[in-house]
């Protein structure tokens, strides 16, 4: 739900971004150092890729990256979130992947969260096809069988923060030009339960509450303060320290962790699986409200006078 998800004023479907960019070389030199350290030979990596995502799978080491892909700031419309499930979901039913690195092949932003124009002057149907994808995304994500780490090499408001927040563990650019947070509020809308239980489940429940409240973004430094973030490390190291921390994910027995995490998330999750219905109404009630769909404007507005 960030300002930022319209500053383009259009999705810029037909964009791709090509394999061979600097993200995706450093990715693979990565992965590439870890296998001269653990002293396992290199393989070819098996892509798949739709237009708002690419896939790249090493089947030695087990590892994917999900790669955003969507200019100009990766915003959640409903065709990326679909392909974002649908990407991940290949991974899961896939025994060769043990975990996934998510990042971003845009310089300076990991996500801009949720699409404010698929939120704006539609359909209460399509409101509901919608939200229905936004919950698809989390509970793929963050029920996931794999291991999962987000390199966050850029910011990551809202619906970002909530990607970023819904994997084991989370990488941050020390740039002091990037930020992280939920701040819906800002924007006149309220994260719903799932996006506040998700947070609490982070950073506790009194920053949670501050937080949510004043719709922070935080510095790096200030979310790694917080715990929003696990760790920091220069923008270029990203890569290489997210195939690190995978790879000491990766050395624990996998049902072992998969059991743990399920034991840590299980709770959160069924309380959405529960309410699903009455999130998606909740959603679609508010959203279509004269004075919401007023606010959403003007924000539209005030992104197109930013661009010009």
């Amino acid at each position: 739900m960030a300002a930022q998800a319209a500053a383009a004023g259009s999705r810029a479907w037909g964009r791709h971004f090509l394999p061979s960019s600097g993200l995706f070389t450093r990715l693979q030199s990565s992965q590439s150092r870890v296998q001269r350290l653990t002293g396992r030979p290199s393989v070819q990596s098996r892509l798949f890729s739709n237009s708002k995502i690419l896939v790249e799978l090493d089947e030695n080491t087990g590892v994917a990256t999900m790669t955003m892909k969507h200019p100009p700031v990766n915003s959640l419309s409903l065709e990326f979130l679909t392909e974002f499930s649908i990407s991940l979901e290949k991974l899961e039913n896939d025994k060769a992947c043990r975990g996934v690195i998510l990042t971003s092949a845009l310089p300076g932003i990991f996500s801009a969260g949720l699409d404010i124009t698929e939120m704006s002057g539609k359909s209460e149907a399509h409101y509901t096809e919608f939200w229905k994808a936004v919950q698809e995304m989390w509970l793929t994500l963050y029920h996931s069988r794999v291991a999962t780490v987000a390199a966050i090499n850029g910011s990551s408001p809202a619906g970002g923060c909530l990607m970023a927040m819904s994997c084991d563990y989370r990488i941050m650019a020390d740039n002091p030009k990037f930020s992280i947070g939920l701040n819906e509020t800002q924007l006149g809308i309220v994260a719903p339960f799932w996006f506040k239980d998700t947070i609490v489940n982070t950073i506790g429940h009194r920053a949670a509450e501050r937080s949510l409240q004043l719709g922070f973004l935080y510095s790096p430094t200030e979310a790694l303060r917080v715990g929003l973030v696990d760790e920091l490390v220069p923008g270029e190291k990203v890569p290489l320290r997210a195939a690190e921390v995978m790879a000491q994910w990766l050395a624990i027995p996998d049902h072992a962790r998969q059991l743990s995490k399920s034991l840590m998330r299980k709770p959160t999750l069924d309380r959405l699986l529960a309410h699903r219905e009455a999130d998606i109404q909740n959603f679609v009630s508010f959203i279509s409200r004269d004075s919401i769909q007023k606010s959403l404007q003007k924000v539209m507005e005030k992104l197109k006078q930013r661009k010009g």
